[in-house]
């Protein structure tokens, strides 16, 4: 058993230390996964159980202001990130083909691995969309998606910074950067309030942008298992079946989302129509019954008793007076104005 162990250990050293990029070995996070894999675990576990605990018996918390800034603050970063990718390789010398990683230590491949680890980084700055939506007690929003989405994602670019921070598998990030522009902007512009509302009709189409992010990324991954390229196959199926796994997850939740939605409209205009059925009912019965008292002259309507009134019977006011007296109808006539 200790030789089994053992030879496990060698070859997890050696994968680290002989397979992986030399550049990036002293770069801060970069020396082991399991401080990456221990983050992302106190995160869902955090986000997920603990944060809703501890909120349950408080008020919101009321985060304009820190929203504003936070979302302003991403578009920002991911426009800065989305620029370093297109400088240092895809709006540059980059094949959407065929782009093996430049090892070197060139400028631009120098470039190119600290985007892909300040994208990285990144990864954990956004672990934040999830605490406001605990201390705003939106926990509708912290979905297994969601949970899933910001959880795995810091480890799986773990990977790709350690092992080929450049070539073909940065398109992914090239793509994801530009997408969260979008997102973000959208974040930023709700955070604004009530007044921008009319702005924000596109919402359901972020996660339409989203799909179609992972769809080019599979085709873009997956396209080098039928041609010859010098590109790692373990980060095509890495990289491509992250786009796969996410666009099934993205999907489910954008048919739960808008089917609902879409569904509850339906219901809604079929409620309307109900009631405007009714209401019309309503107004036919008005014009054939209209039930009422008809004063033709000062007598009184009712006989006087001890315990009860009973309504006078006869016409007139009283056999000394012709007058007519007061008397109850129903009116079973249509009395529309037309009539």
């Amino acid at each position: 058993m200790a030789f089994v162990v053992r030879s496990i250990l060698d070859s997890y050293d050696d994968f680290m230390e002989n397979k992986s990029d030399p550049r990036v070995k002293d770069w801060a996070m970069m020396s082991s996964p399991f401080p990456t894999v221990i983050i992302c675990l106190i995160y869902a576990y955090s986000m997920k159980v603990i944060g809703p605990k501890l909120m349950e018996n408080r008020k919101p918390f009321q985060l304009k202001n820190t929203l504003i800034v936070y979302n302003l603050f991403q578009v920002i970063f991911s426009t800065w990130l989305f620029y370093e990718s297109c400088v240092s390789g895809w709006m540059n010398h980059y094949s959407l083909k065929c782009q093996p990683v430049d090892y070197s230590e060139t400028p631009l491949a120098m470039r190119m691995a600290r985007g892909c680890w300040w994208y990285y980084i990144s990864k954990f700055s956004e672990f934040f969309d999830t605490l406001f939506f605990v201390l705003r007690k939106k926990n509708r929003q912290i979905s297994t998606l969601h949970i899933i989405h910001h959880g795995v994602m810091p480890l799986s670019v773990w990977f790709g910074v350690k092992f080929s921070p450049g070539g073909h598998s940065t398109f992914f990030g090239f793509l994801n950067t530009f997408v969260h522009i979008i997102m973000y902007s959208y974040y930023l512009l709700a955070a604004l309030g009530p007044s921008y509302q009319k702005y924000l009709w596109w919402k359901k189409y972020l996660t339409t942008i989203q799909m179609i992010q992972f769809v080019l990324v599979m085709v873009h991954a997956f396209q080098l298992l039928f041609i010859d390229c010098n590109y790692p196959k373990a980060f095509v199926w890495w990289i491509g079946g992250h786009a796969v796994m996410f666009y099934f997850l993205f999907s489910q939740f954008y048919n739960e989302t808008y089917k609902d939605d879409r569904k509850e409209k339906k219901e809604k205009v079929k409620v309307d129509k109900t009631v405007k059925d009714c209401e019309s009912e309503a107004e036919d019965d008005e014009r054939r019954y209209n039930v009422g008292i008809c004063f033709v002259g000062q007598t009184s309507l009712y006989d006087d008793g001890d315990n009860i009134k009973k309504i006078k019977k006869g016409y007139k006011a009283s056999e000394d007076n012709n007058a007519l007296r007061n008397r109850a109808f129903i009116n079973t006539t249509i009395t529309t104005s037309d009539s």
